[in-house]
């Protein structure tokens, strides 16, 4: 019989956590004199009662996980914050639908950064500071989740990265909870540095700490309708572009250079392979740019450089409207939606370290095509790759581009155009934000879409932010059996 006290315990605790973030926006809309401070008053009274409920109703003694408690943990923490987190949008002015707040709050929590607001230059201070919060929170989650948990349920290939390993230079730090307080003091640096970056490029404070939040957690949420093309700054862009690209590397590699690595990042094979791709497609659609609609180059590189690493680091900002750039670019955004950055990071997205196995391994079918004699080992920074690894990596390829498929259907059948259907799969599932085409490209929203459509995005983003063998192993009926 499964124990599901341990997993309400933690989720309580959680709970409890989150509604002491809430007191952060209700006391800025209180001091600013705005009535949404009651809406984040009365959800965080709701949460807190709820998460002390559920510690006070399911105490237990130290807390220890088996596996499939592991997993129902974890899809039970993203919804359950996701359920709580949408409270204050359903009771703020705003008044949203359930499932337009949702869809918001888990779109902040998985850092996805899709959104159905409009409007956001006049909005209440305080539900901006909850909607990056969300994304500062989320993006935190998500690489302690990437560093502690998801190795040890041996999900799509994290298996790689456990860090009970007995080769001594794969600790960082001896243990996890050490790991999980060094990452939170990097991520901590890193969104005081961009923040302050911001505020030097022009930003006002809230607008630079909003923004830097939302950039260091690869989330993509804005201040402005216009994202940060309302801002027209060289500065800013450059700023934003970098910090992206920051949270997007193995946040566990900047504890090694902390501690005495300084090349820790420049000798990471992801690194350095998210970095080249980066700089190749930048360069080469910046060309292809300058040349197709006669743009200065130097301004069509930041233009380039900016999308396309908002795009491949899953972060969702946008400084114009790609989609007017040609049919051309808007397949090459649609292909950049699937890369993702390094693991242990905040982006989402496949992801560097399947795609340097996947190429290895259609090496190696290549090379036995012509030479069938002949070994061809596999490794990944200098370890052997097992076939359990092998097998996970190409079951999350398949599991993935399936989803995609199942998605695109599923949403042309709810009546939306094939452009917006598959856009609309791949952004979530990876967890991007803006997908093409008019209605949720950069330019537009998610808000048009029927509320049908919008429960199945967020259940894409979940199942993309938890790298979908977390969530899709809980609907298999064998997990239940035992």
């Amino acid at each position: 019989m499964l124990d599901f006290r341990p997993i309400f315990y933690v989720l309580g605790l959680l709970l409890l956590i989150l509604g002491s973030a809430m007191l952060a926006p209700t006391l800025l809309d209180l001091s600013l004199g705005s009535i949404s401070w009651q809406g984040f008053a009365l959800a965080a009274g709701v949460t807190v009662f709820a998460g002390g409920a559920l510690v006070l109703t399911n105490r237990v003694g130290e807390v220890t996980l088996s596996i499939r408690q592991a997993f129902l943990l974890t899809a039970a923490s993203w919804i359950g914050l996701s359920a709580f987190s949408a409270l204050p949008f359903v009771f703020s002015e705003l008044r949203l639908g359930y499932a337009d707040a949702f869809f918001e709050a888990i779109s902040g929590l998985t850092t996805t950064g899709s959104t159905v607001l409009v409007g956001l230059d006049e909005m209440p201070k305080g539900v901006l500071l909850w909607r990056a919060l969300l994304q500062w929170i989320g993006g935190i989650g998500i690489i302690v989740m990437a560093v502690a948990l998801l190795p040890f349920l041996s999900v799509g290939g994290m298996q790689l990265f456990r860090i009970e390993s007995s080769d001594k230079s794969d600790k960082a730090l001896p243990r996890i909870r050490e790991i999980a307080g060094g990452i939170a003091l990097v991520y901590l640096f890193l969104s005081g540095l961009c923040a302050l970056l911001y505020w030097e490029a022009g930003m006002t404070g809230f607008e630079a700490l909003a923004h830097a939040m939302t950039t260091v957690s690869t989330g993509g949420y804005s201040t402005s309708d216009g994202s940060l093309g309302h801002f027209d700054s060289s500065s800013i862009d450059w700023i934003g572009t970098i910090f992206m690209v920051s949270g997007a590397l193995p946040f566990v590699l900047y504890i090694r250079m902390v501690r005495g690595e300084p090349l820790a990042l420049w000798r990471n094979g992801q690194v350095r392979y998210l970095l080249g791709f980066l700089c190749l497609v930048a360069l080469a659609m910046a060309l292809w740019l300058s040349r197709e609609q006669g743009m200065d180059y130097g301004h069509a590189l930041r233009l380039v450089a900016f999308n396309v690493a908002s795009m491949v680091t899953t972060t969702g900002f946008a400084t114009t409207d790609y989609g007017q750039w040609g049919s051309a670019a808007s397949i090459s955004f649609l292909l950049l939606i699937f890369v993702g950055g390094c693991t242990g990071s905040t982006s989402g997205g496949i992801k560097m370290m399947r795609f340097q196995i996947l190429f290895q391994v259609m090496r190696r079918q290549f090379w036995r095509l012509f030479q069938p004699s002949v070994v061809f080992p596999l490794t990944y920074e200098g370890r052997p790759l097992t076939e359990e690894v092998l097998g996970s990596v190409m079951v999350f390829f398949f599991l993935f581009l399936a989803s995609v498929a199942a998605g695109t259907l599923a949403l042309t059948l709810l009546g939306l155009d094939f452009a917006t259907s598959l856009s609309g799969a791949a952004t979530v599932l990876a967890n991007v934000g803006p997908g093409i085409g008019e209605v949720i490209g950069p330019a537009g929203n998610f808000a048009s879409l029927p509320d049908a459509a919008k429960w199945l995005l967020s259940f894409g983003m979940l199942l993309g932010r938890l790298e979908l063998f977390t969530v899709l192993v809980i609907l298999t009926p064998g997990f239940w059996r035992f």
